[in-house]
């Protein structure tokens, strides 16, 4: 499952972006009891349409994008004011999001999630994504969204370490350094978060491995099992606050915002020199949505300029090549920490591997939990 400041136009709604045409659809009906929208023919609504469309539907309903998630608040506070938009956001895991739009389908009480992006092929195979690109498309990278705008990626994170200092005297810089440590590092649930998933896969490409070579990845965590050092444990606030968590691994901008609601000064953030793995998070709307237009315009407006600049405020790197307001990119990462961090390179391969870890961590490396 998935955390304030300067404000900027909304690109997506000046003059010269209201008359571009976007991929649209048109609902069957957009009041409570419709089943299911009609995908209308491509570039047949104007962004200046789909607002209107969305103030007559007038909510919008999120899964996995609570307030304390890379700054979902910021941007749901600009969405529902401007758009006179009522919000309410459930907080599931991406599994949990996918089998609820699947279980509710025409009943759908959810417009928009936010998953990992190994989840995205997966919502739309089972044909549960309404297809919308946004003005922004040609501004994602190839890597971040599909071929029909199913789902596209809104912000980026990079595995990282994140170390209490408090309880760890030297903080791991590098994956051989936690192999040598004696403290316990916490990993959090593989079999269902995209996070923690990728976790495994970015030990995996440090190690030699790739999106379709996880082995080096399971193998690593199974030492430290046998070790007894593998903690399952969320690596939430109130449990780092605790003092349960010694090493997380976690995305960048989760270690950064957890280090920043507690204390700053007491965490090391890193990203491991030998190699790490960037990733994203992805929208799906929901095909059954209730509100298909205000999801779409929600969508819009993760993408704009503002938008991205929120998300950053929350930790997270954009998807587009924003310019950042000096105080937000000051609390960033160095950017050289990520010189051997590279994006999944094969997605497709990546969405098969990510299928069968679930019962692979089950096999190699729950089994050797102390």
């Amino acid at each position: 499952m998935k955390g304030k400041w300067n404000k900027k136009p909304f690109l997506f709604i000046q003059a010269g972006i209201l008359g571009m045409s976007v991929l649209g659809l048109a609902a069957c009906g957009t009041k409570e009891t419709s089943i299911a929208p009609v995908v209308a023919d491509s570039g047949s609504l104007t962004i200046e349409e789909i607002e209107s469309k969305a103030k007559k539907e007038g909510k919008i309903n999120s899964l996995g994008m609570p307030d304390t998630w890379a700054n979902w608040g910021e941007t749901w506070a600009d969405v529902t004011k401007k758009y006179t938009l009522k919000h309410t956001d459930t907080d599931l895991s991406s599994a949990e999001e996918i089998a609820k739009f699947e279980s509710e389908k025409g009943n759908a009480t959810a417009d928009i999630g936010d998953v990992g992006i190994s989840f995205g092929p997966i919502a739309e195979k089972k044909g549960l994504t309404l297809p919308y690109k946004t003005s922004y498309w040609n501004e994602v990278p190839k890597w971040a969204k599909d071929d029909n705008g199913d789902w596209i990626v809104g912000y980026q994170g990079t595995i990282a370490f994140l170390t209490n200092k408090k309880l760890v005297k030297n903080p791991p810089k590098s994956w051989d350094d936690i192999l040598k440590g004696n403290y316990k590092v916490t990993i959090g649930d593989v079999q269902r978060g995209a996070q923690n998933q990728m976790g495994v896969l970015a030990a995996a490409i440090a190690y030699g491995g790739n999106e379709s070579n996880i082995k080096p990845g399971l193998d690593y965590f199974a030492k430290l099992a046998k070790q007894g050092r593998l903690s399952l444990t969320d690596a939430k606030p109130a449990n780092i606050e605790k003092g349960e968590v010694e090493v997380a691994i976690v995305w960048d901008f989760n270690a950064l915002s957890y280090a920043e609601q507690i204390n700053r000064d007491q965490f090391d953030i890193s990203i491991p020199k030998e190699g790490s793995v960037v990733s994203g998070y992805t929208t799906i709307i929901n095909k059954y949505a209730k509100h298909p237009y205000a999801a779409m315009l929600t969508r819009e407006y993760i993408l704009s300029d503002q938008g991205q600049i929120n998300l950053a405020k929350g930790f997270a790197r954009p998807i587009r090549d924003v310019k950042l307001p000096k105080e937000v990119a000051d609390k960033l990462l160095p950017k050289e920490q990520y010189k051997n961090a590279k994006p999944v390179e094969d997605p497709k391969a990546w969405e098969k591997t990510a299928a069968t870890l679930p019962q692979l961590w089950q096999e190699e490396v729950l089994v050797n939990v102390k």
